[in-house]
């Protein structure tokens, strides 16, 4: 029942079939290479699915004052100087050409019937720079990545959970995994390996992603074979995440409904913003909008439930109706609320990993030959807070880099390595867990990790919290080694959530210890016992479990582009 099934062998093989890891499959299968997409769920569950938000790309538009060195400025300004500058230019200065690859593959962008595309204004951007397909941006770009695959024959298997990647002398040669369905075990031989598997937002309690996705998997596959992670401790929090119902409880609320007008209301009726960024207002950076909704629910002055209001009442119904379709859908639905009518009931909800695996600006290739990370699993351009519209443009543009890297990775070797040792230390990790039959629950204890990476490393965190935090993951793990894995009719979930639990823990532990590391607050991060900006830690704190945290200095911004910036920061 538990021999090994199916082998396989490719040059490439991308671990992830979101966007990222679909971009990065086509690329290669363009280049008439061989290339396996693996994922735990179909790619219609990707998570770029849900992302109701769009692309930035500043050159696709007439005017001349719009260009992708103001993107840059734009980016590197909201990250507080922690993006990796080198990171920035190749996404700003790719941008558009990853717009022209998704019409190229048939997406169609709304237009403003010039010949242009259509944009809107996302916070913190200097201008409407966002391209987008009414509300569907996330779907589209996922229906579209996928037709292409298609057609180029790409094999996607889905149901495929990778418990290991396979790595001989600092040389990854592949993966190795379970069907989620039936148990049959995976040995999937690669040259070279791309990681897009997403970040670690699902360790919080209230969080955008889906069940099961975003559990650290990136970051405890990547460590595991010798890579290290970046800023793990910078986390978005989405300013508009649901409260209610519970089955759907941090499901966003799109940013283009501020963007197109919607204003933030506590439960006196005023505009908060006004005590917190009175220029920008509702328009301000997510990281600023968060805290402050943050700050009004602990004051006292937020909903019952624990949330602030998001008002659309005011707009003209014909806005709404022809703007925020999916929006009004959405509410009506899960709520039965008329958003054109009644205020929608909001809170922060942990929305983007920013800080992820260690990669190299050129090529996103990591510390270990042959492994690529993109995507959310990646860092560098984000820094302490994310420029709206940015998240799926990285993903086109990284996706294609990688690819064409990993590539030329496998052209280049000489030879193919294997190991036989690392293949049976996989087959009997998998083998160990199926015979575990401890009295602890795994579910348990993976809420356990998202109560307290909630109470401890949320929106604000301090000294004392972060450390109670790390005494009680101690315990987790303590625990840990009694857990039950129980096989039933509905396949072998069990087993993914054990390891879910091992990349949960691995990633609340690194984000930890990097939070306590930054005594400062800057973006995302709020430290209440240091709220102030410390020019000492503009720096990248990377991690490992054998050296712990490091200090890294980030790259210069260049003249020209720090010129750029709002403050003239360099």
């Amino acid at each position: 029942m538990y021999s090994l099934g199916h082998q396989l062998a490719t040059s490439v093989l991308v671990v992830g079939t979101g966007g990222s890891g679909l971009r990065a499959a086509i690329e290669v299968a363009e280049a008439g290479v061989a290339v396996i997409a693996v994922g735990k769920r179909g790619a219609d569950g990707a998570r770029t699915v849900p992302v109701s938000g769009s692309d930035n790309a500043a050159p696709v538009t007439a005017d001349p004052a719009r260009t992708w060195e103001q993107h840059a400025a734009d980016t590197l300004q909201e990250s507080c100087l922690l993006a990796d500058p080198r990171t920035v230019l190749v996404v700003t200065r790719n941008a558009a050409q990853g717009i022209h690859d998704l019409e190229r593959y048939g997406m169609r962008f709304d237009g403003r019937g010039d010949g242009w595309i259509a944009q809107r204004y996302f916070g913190a951007n200097s201008y409407r720079r966002t391209a987008f397909a009414d509300e569907h941006t996330g779907s589209e770009v996922q229906r579209v990545l996928r037709e292409r695959a298609d057609r180029l024959a790409i094999p996607v298997l889905s149901n495929m959970y990778v418990t290991r990647l396979l790595v001989d002398d600092g040389t990854v040669f592949g993966a190795y995994g379970f069907d989620l369905v039936d148990g049959s075990r995976y040995l999937v031989h690669a040259d070279a390996v791309i990681l897009a598997t997403g970040g670690h937002t699902r360790i919080w309690r209230r969080t955008s992603s889906r069940r099961d996705q975003n559990m650290g998997d990136s970051f405890r596959l990547a460590v595991e074979a010798g890579a290290r992670l970046r800023d793990p401790e910078l986390v978005q929090f989405h300013p508009s995440g649901l409260i209610s119902p519970e089955s759907a409880a941090g499901t966003l609320v799109s940013e283009a409904a501020r963007g197109e007008g919607g204003f933030l209301l506590n439960n006196l009726g005023e505009r908060f913003m006004t005590r917190y960024d009175p220029e920008r207002m509702e328009l301000s950076s997510r990281d600023r909008v968060a805290l402050a909704s943050y700050t009004e629910i602990k004051e006292g002055r937020g909903s019952q439930a624990g949330g602030v209001w998001l008002d659309l009442s005011h707009l003209p119904r014909d806005t709404v109706l022809t703007r925020l379709p999916q929006v009004h859908q959405t509410l009506w639905d899960l709520q039965m609320l008329d958003v054109t009518c009644d205020p929608i009931e909001v809170a922060p909800t942990a929305d983007c990993s920013m800080g992820g695996v260690w990669v190299r600006p050129e090529d996103h290739s990591t510390d270990v030959d042959g492994l690529f990370a993109i995507g959310e699993a990646a860092s560098g351009l984000h820094g302490a807070n994310r420029l709206e519209g940015n998240s799926l443009i990285e993903q086109l543009v990284y996706g294609q880099i990688a690819g064409r890297a990993a590539t030329e990775y496998s052209a280049k070797l000489t030879g193919q390595q294997r190991s036989l040792g690392a293949i049976r230390a996989a087959e009997a990790e998998v083998n160990r867990l199926l015979t575990a039959d401890g009295d602890q629950n795994v579910r348990a204890l993976q809420r356990s990790v998202r109560h307290l990476m909630t109470e401890h490393a949320g929106v604000v965190r301090d000294e004392a919290g972060l450390a109670a935090g790390l005494d009680g993951l101690d315990e987790i793990e303590t625990r840990m080694v009694d857990v039950g894995v129980h096989i039933d009719i509905s396949g072998f979930q069990d087993l993914a959530h054990a390891f879910d639990l091992r990349s949960s823990v691995l990633a609340a532990r690194a984000t930890l210890e990097c939070a306590l590391e930054r005594r400062e607050t800057r973006g995302c991060h709020n430290r209440s016992d240091h709220p102030d900006l410390d020019p000492d830690l503009n720096v990248n704190l990377v991690w490992s479990p054998d050296t712990g945290v490091r200090r890294e200095r980030v790259a210069p911004i260049p003249t020209d582009i720090a010129e750029l910036m709002h403050d003239g920061s360099a």
